[in-house]
């Protein structure tokens, strides 16, 4: 059974899972009392308001009930603006996006070609005193002028799930996958904050403009506030980087990952919070002469600042780490002990948001032949020119070091990229966006990338949205 015959049932089969807790809890809110004294789950914040769970980012701040910081909610900073706060809407629409790409194949001749995609969108937000459920699918279907053996349906679905089950606690479930021939073309739904505060994040950083690939990125977790200021809770994730046609994708690999957390956070007053974490991944790589495995255990210390006057927080985190790593050949173990450690930065106002963040991290290998020694920092800036104007810009740079890179005879490298876009309101319901891109990555061994290092994209899309909110 090969990766799309597994992946698809498993994930139609979370869809039909959360659906139905969805009506069971929404059945059972209606008929009991609400068992919490606290307001009802907020809503996330702007049309990308599932980045994060309501009990991690903004939750409750002058309450009791604690959040659950970034270091260890596996979730990444919400990038829209305040004011487009809103909950419990079922929306449609479409996009029509043409974009240039001076490079959508790669190797010793540089190709440049135009693409035309159609992204029709559905997407369910909902919530009640004790559930918050975010379901969005947009499928696509790309055709390109020159390339049109990479003409592909495209699909992105999201889902986001945080149940309270008590007062103290609250369980939690991410998953998103994306199947597609251009890692570009996605729809604006599905362009959620890239910045994270935690440890255990995919490394996408490895970019094909135009190659078929599989991504899927899993989390879940509960905490439990067994007390006013101290909380406990455990988290499990899962990724996958898959490329279905290897001929495509000379020198590079498929990836994944599996990985536990455990942890405890202790309030300092209403807007401090410190903790530990101890970690656990298994990282693998399939390139062509054998699977590349890493096994990582870490104990971090954390740290974040939340007031509550403001949507502002901050997170640092750090500590020892230990990596055990076997490569196919020589058969030779590698085991060493490093640190890791990093910070982050996110804020929310009703004209601007911004969100930085920096790690120090092993890492899967994300297309390269094995794990990787990983820094990486992300930058996301989003600011309302005008009452129909928006501008953002966003940025990322990733250097891979891979371990075992002498023995396996490969040379590391970095990937650099920067997106500016402008989207201007007409009306309503229809918006046009224009934006610009640009890729450059340096790794000596991926002919791939090595003949043709930059990638520059222009863009112009049209989009039609419509929300009916539930319930009103």
């Amino acid at each position: 059974m090969n990766f799309d015959q597994k992946l698809y049932p498993a994930l139609a089969w979370a869809i039909m899972a959360t659906l139905s807790l969805a009506v069971c809890s929404r059945k059972m809110c209606a008929q009991t009392n609400d068992i919490s004294p606290q307001q009802p789950i907020p809503a996330m914040v702007g049309v990308n308001n599932s980045a994060i769970p309501p009990e991690t980012y903004n939750a409750d701040r002058n309450g009791d009930r604690m959040m659950t910081p970034p270091p260890v909610s596996g979730q990444t900073y919400p990038i829209t603006l305040g004011s487009q706060e809103r909950s419990n809407y079922l929306r449609s629409g479409v996009s029509f996006t043409s974009a240039y790409t001076d490079n959508v194949l790669g190797g010793a001749t540089p190709l440049s070609d135009i693409s035309y995609s159609v992204t029709p969108l559905i997407a369910l937000d909902e919530t009640t005193t004790r559930m918050h459920l975010v379901l969005d699918y947009a499928p696509g279907f790309t055709f390109y002028q020159r390339t049109s053996s990479r003409n592909q349906a495209d699909h992105n679905a999201f889902i986001d799930f945080a149940y309270r089950f008590s007062p103290h606690v609250t369980f939690s479930a991410h998953d998103e996958f994306q199947k597609t021939s251009n890692v570009f073309n996605q729809s604006a739904d599905f362009s959620r904050g890239v910045v994270s505060g935690g440890v255990q994040v995919p490394n996408f950083s490895i970019i094909v403009p135009v190659a078929d690939q599989l991504n899927n990125f899993s989390n879940v977790g509960i905490s439990y506030q067994f007390a006013l200021n101290d909380m406990v809770g455990a988290s499990g994730t899962f990724s996958h980087l898959h490329y279905p046609n290897e001929a495509q994708v000379p020198g590079l690999a498929d990836s994944s990952s599996q990985g536990g957390l455990a942890f405890y956070s202790h309030r300092l007053g209403s807007e401090q919070y410190i903790g530990v974490t101890y970690t656990f991944q298994r990282l693998m790589a399939y390139p062509t002469m054998g699977q590349n495995e890493t096994q990582t255990q870490a104990v971090l210390l954390f740290y974040t600042v939340a007031p509550t006057s403001s949507k502002l927080t901050i997170s640092f985190f750090g500590g020892p780490q230990y990596s055990d790593t076997t490569l196919p050949a020589p058969n030779v173990p590698l085991m060493s002990w490093s640190g890791s450690g990093g910070g982050s930065l996110g804020w929310q106002e009703k004209s601007t948001s911004f969100a930085l963040s920096y790690a120090h991290i092993i890492s899967a290998g994300g297309g390269l032949g094995g794990a990787v020694n990983q820094d990486i920092g992300s930058l996301s800036v989003r600011q309302r020119l005008t009452r129909t104007l928006t501008g953002s810009v966003s940025g990322g740079y990733a250097q891979n070091n891979i371990i075992g890179n002498v023995l396996l005879g490969v040379s590391n490298g970095h990937s650099m990229s920067g997106s500016a876009f402008l989207q201007q309101m007409i009306g309503e319901h229809v918006s046009v966006q224009l934006g610009y891109t640009r890729v450059h990555q340096s790794y000596n061994d991926i002919s791939l990338i090595s003949s043709t290092p930059n990638t520059n994209r222009e863009s112009i899309s049209i989009s039609y949205q419509f929300s009916k909110p539930l319930g009103r």
